[in-house]
């Protein structure tokens, strides 16, 4: 487990310790917008097939802040738009093979427990397309090309705890599947699955 896990791990039940002597209401009603900005630890679960598989190709962490937008269809159930980019380096038993850079927009159906009270904890299901872009990759002097998108499910679980009557702090983790395939010069390198599980830290506003 690296650094930033652990506090992020220690940081939020102290979060929740602090803020359960508070009375407000968390209340979000129909309509309403609910607006996170977390900092996020993107963890690839990474398996790679073909030659990738066997140069033992893996795809390293990285930090990044993380937008989403929550339309509330329900008081208890919400669609959650989130954005992020990030750029992650690949390497393999052969050393480094440059980076590239992820665009996962994913989309979610979120289902809000305890939707009346001050600490409302979610789960959510839904799809995620991912682009990938600015390829830097390379094998030697050769460059390596990728399929530049694909599709894939995507699950949450988080909280919110209200900390004012329109603010409140979020903790939530997802997984997303996403994968791509790899040549160079013509040849097949096999395929490669990401899969990272994101772990983040953050504050919301309703609107």
């Amino acid at each position: 487990m690296n650094k930033i896990n652990k506090h992020l791990i220690l940081a939020i039940p102290l979060v929740f310790t602090i803020l359960s002597v508070t009375t407000l209401s968390a209340q979000a009603d129909q309509g309403d917008i609910l607006a996170r900005v977390r900092a996020i630890s993107i963890q690839p679960d990474v398996s790679a097939g073909g030659t990738l598989g066997t140069l033992g190709t893996g795809v390293k962490n990285a930090v990044v802040p993380e937008l989403d937008f929550v339309y509330m269809v329900r008081p208890n159930i919400g669609l959650e738009l989130i954005l992020a980019t990030s750029r992650h380096q690949v390497t393999s038993n052969a050393g480094a093979l440059g980076g590239v850079n992820v665009l996962p927009p994913t989309l979610l159906l979120q289902y809000y427990f305890n939707a009346a009270g001050k600490i409302r904890p979610y789960v959510g299901a839904g799809l995620n397309y991912t682009l990938f872009y600015n390829n830097g990759l390379h094998a030697g002097d050769t460059p390596v090309s990728i399929k530049n998108s694909s599709f894939g499910p995507a699950l949450q679980a988080g909280v919110d705890v209200q900390v004012a009557r329109n603010l409140f702090v979020n903790a939530d983790i997802k997984k997303i599947w996403m994968r791509t395939d790899a040549s160079a010069g013509g040849a097949s390198l096999g395929s490669l699955k990401i899969d990272p599980l994101i772990v983040g830290i953050g504050v919301g506003m309703r609107f």
